[in-house]
């Protein structure tokens, strides 16, 4: 007489049928984890049948623990193969996705340029720099006592005149000068002291060829016991040289609030002169507001607007074209 399979026996055999089926049509690695926990797991359905052993007789249990290390190799070996082929898919997929044309036109990216005007303030500060200078900077948005008062120039000075100001409802006021970069410097620190102060400045001039109402200056500044005329020519000299070259070089008379004597600066340029800088020594009532003894120390200022280097050097003939972002003008340069 026969022996007939254990109701146990039939669902483990149908358990591992049901399972390849189930994996092998598994269309995703997360799916067949899926797969895994529901017929592996400590919860899953093999468990749950293996358990069911305590109930057979000792003759029947050797036989089904067999059966089902057999369910459970093949049902591990079927994963196994899912997973190797779903993976294998899954890098050929990306591989396609991330594939690249190399007979595609590629994407043209213009070469960046350095504006003019940045162009000339890093060449300034590279060469005060290398003379010894330090790199200042302050706000924009400033007080009437750093940008006049203390610069030697009262309310009823008739110099401010020449720099009407855009004023702010709170009664400061947009620079007219890198000048007050100069003043917070000196207030903090003590002589020796020799600065150079880039940045943009503000009046209320009428737009023109050769005017603008927003403009960047750089202005310089040296204090120090026993500083004349002559270190201030000197320092100009070997500036406006290592700009412009070998050039003619002349100083005439002039005003400022803020040094005395002052002087203009210009330079031979195919031809003419030309006004470039304003120059002179430190006014002794400027020192006196910093808390400097003017018995004691001397010092020497000069300043240039960026944009008349940019306009004498790259022979321009209209300030506008340094701010009007056309690509046209500035791949020139």
């Amino acid at each position: 007489m026969t022996n007939q399979p254990s109701n146990l026996e039939v669902q483990l055999l149908a358990l591992r049928i049901e399972g390849e089926k189930a994996i092998a049509s598994a269309d995703s690695l997360e799916r067949l984890e899926e797969l895994r926990v529901g017929y592996l797991g400590k919860k899953g359905e093999l468990s749950t049948l293996l358990r069911s052993m305590g109930q057979l007789s000792a003759e029947e249990r050797p036989l089904i623990g067999a059966i089902g290390n057999t369910v459970k190799e093949s049902l591990q070996t079927s994963l196994d193969k899912q997973r190797a082929l779903l993976e294998a898919a899954q890098i050929q997929a990306q591989l396609e996705a991330e594939t690249l044309d190399v007979t595609m036109p590629g994407i043209y990216s213009p070469q960046g340029r350095i504006h003019p005007l940045n162009g000339i303030i890093d060449q300034t500060l590279d060469i005060f720099v290398g003379m010894g200078y330090t790199v200042a900077q302050g706000p924009e948005m400033e007080t009437d006592y750093y940008n006049f008062e203390a610069l030697n120039t009262p309310p009823d000075h008739p110099a401010r005149d020449m720099q009407d100001t855009f004023y702010l409802p709170d009664g400061n006021l947009l620079r007219t000068q890198t000048s007050c970069v100069q003043i917070r410097y000196m207030e903090t620190e003590e002589p020796p002291i020799r600065i150079i102060a880039p940045g943009r400045v503000y009046r209320r001039d009428n737009v023109d060829a050769t005017h603008s109402a927003v403009f960047h200056q750089i202005e310089l500044l040296a204090i120090d016991e026993g500083l004349t005329f002559t270190d201030l020519k000197g320092t100009i000299k070997l500036f406006l040289e290592a700009m412009f070259g070998e050039v003619p070089i002349r100083f005439r008379a002039s005003y400022f609030p803020f040094t005395e004597p002052s002087a203009e600066v210009d330079l031979q340029w195919n031809g003419r002169w030309l006004e470039v800088m304003g120059c002179g020594m430190v006014d002794p009532n400027v020192l006196k507001a910093v808390g400097y003894d003017p018995e004691v120390y001397t010092g020497f200022a000069a300043g240039f607007g960026v944009e008349r280097f940019a306009m004498v050097l790259h022979q321009m003939d209209d300030i506008r074209r340094l701010y009007n972002s056309d690509l046209r003008f500035l791949q020139q340069f």
